[in-house]
């Protein structure tokens, strides 16, 4: 019997504007990147396996998942099985996105080792910006709502339990900022899954310690998802994102459920998905999650829903909320206790933060003054981000067409990644220099050339 013409999906890639050969590289893309390096089923795919999809052929494996990851990205709205023309049941990792999901399940399935993790997100959960869909305001207050009673035979948790949690978070917060998303985030999975889960489900001293160790443990379970965010395993970052958000609302700590909304909204724009990223953004910074936040967290706050705005074209919103963060930063100071987390968020990333909204704005030389004060600014502490900020800065210079110094820039990456940086955002800027350098190999430029060779033989060390 002759298979009916996949018709959704030959009208799917006609939008697109995707060749076969396109939506090949761009589906290996995405699987390479949610994968990290594990062999599965349809986790390379060639020209052929496009041409018998659209023929009829329904794929197997994480096929539709990553399909429509790749589709999703490209047509910047979310597209699913269905309207693929696939059929896919859901996944483990779909159901935890689920905001009825109790967290404390989430995080005794997080696995006890890497291979486990993977394969449960992976059997068929990618990032989803269906699963950005927030909440109703009557979910916030159902969660911030006491239990109403406690299992007696628990162990009691007291105010130095959750200050052991709170270190080890900050502890690792700083090592993320030295080294990147890629050292160290099994080791803080697995206390999340054993330590931090325990506590959760103890019998604690008082209202006051439940709810401070359901925010430490939501600070740790962010501080996961941002790292696999960082390392560019975005699948796991939202799960991880998506359970600090509950356990958050849990402890009725509204600026720090505003802070992993400002992460996720992160997350959203350097993906491409724009209007989604503004929703989660307009979150971050309404109500109690901005007004209730330190000066230092609403700056953060405020500076990445600016670049949501400039990502939207909405340019007027997005120069106010520029300024109003730059307010915002100006009036931090040493009498006002910050939260830990902000500890990273000073001169140096507002600069980095505001050059990124103006780059997205279209002003590039404006942009390249901001980069080049967050570099001027930055700590040595914070290698990783140096690194992605350079990276930014060259991509603008060479925009207006300084290659030369863009290569000078550039090779400051190439340092800063090479004294051990783990990090998809960090190895990301070295992949875009190779491709922004393409059109100037043959011109001669010396620099050009030392650069590109570098690069490549970065990028064969650790692939």
């Amino acid at each position: 019997m002759a298979r009916e013409r996949n018709e959704e999906l030959a009208a799917l890639l006609e939008e697109a504007r995707w060749s076969r050969a396109q939506a090949t590289a761009a589906y290996n893309r995405v699987a390479d990147e949610t994968l990290n390096g594990e062999v599965r089923e349809n986790s390379k795919i060639g020209r052929s396996h496009v041409s018998m999809w659209v023929g009829g052929v329904q794929p197997s494996g994480i096929a539709p998942a990553i399909l429509c990851q790749a589709l999703s990205r490209r047509l910047k709205r979310e597209i699913t099985p269905q309207e693929v023309g696939f059929a896919a049941s859901t996944s483990p990792a779909q159901e935890a996105l689920d905001w009825r999901a109790d967290p404390l399940i989430a995080l005794s399935d997080l696995g006890s080792g890497v291979d486990t993790d993977r394969r449960r997100l992976l059997a068929g959960g990618v990032y989803s910006a269906a699963a950005l869909i927030l909440p109703d305001e009557a979910w916030w207050d159902a969660m911030a709502t006491p239990p109403s009673e406690e299992p007696p035979d628990k162990k009691r948790v007291g105010s130095g339990d959750v200050e052991t949690v709170r270190q080890l978070t900050l502890a690792f917060s700083r090592m993320d900022q030295r080294r990147g998303g890629g050292h160290g985030r099994l080791t803080v999975d697995e206390y999340l899954r054993h330590e931090a889960h325990d506590y959760l489900r103890g019998r604690f001293a008082d209202d006051e310690t439940r709810r401070a160790m359901f925010s430490a443990s939501a600070e740790l379970a962010y501080l996961s998802g941002w790292m696999a965010f960082d390392n560019s395993e975005h699948a796991i970052a939202l799960q991880r994102f998506n359970t600090a958000v509950k356990l958050a609302a849990r402890s009725g700590d509204a600026p720090l459920s505003g802070h992993i909304l400002r992460a996720m909204a992160h997350q959203a724009l350097d993906l491409g998905f724009r209007r989604e990223a503004l929703k989660l953004a307009q979150a971050s910074v309404h109500g109690q999650r901005y007004a209730s936040a330190t000066p230092r967290e609403r700056a953060l706050l405020g500076v990445v829903h600016a670049r949501a705005l400039a990502a939207n074209r909405r340019n007027n919103e997005a120069a106010r909320a520029l300024l109003q963060a730059e307010d915002e930063l100006s009036n931090a100071h040493d009498g006002i206790k910050e939260p830990d987390r902000t500890f990273f968020f000073g001169e140096a990333s507002l600069a980095h933060e505001t050059a990124c909204t103006l780059r997205d704005l279209g002003d590039q030389q404006r942009a390249v003054k901001e980069f080049r004060r967050s570099v001027r600014t930055r700590g040595a502490e914070f290698r990783r981000t140096h690194a992605v900020t350079l990276g930014y800065m060259g991509a603008a210079q060479i925009a207006q067409g300084g290659v030369e110094e863009a290569c000078a820039t550039w090779t400051n990456v190439l340092d800063a990644m090479e004294e051990g940086i783990y990090s998809g955002r960090a190895r990301q800027r070295v992949v875009d220099m190779r491709h922004l350098l393409s059109p100037y190999r043959k011109r001669g430029i010396p620099a050009v050339g030392v650069l590109d060779a570098r690069a490549a033989s970065y990028l064969a060390e650790v692939d």
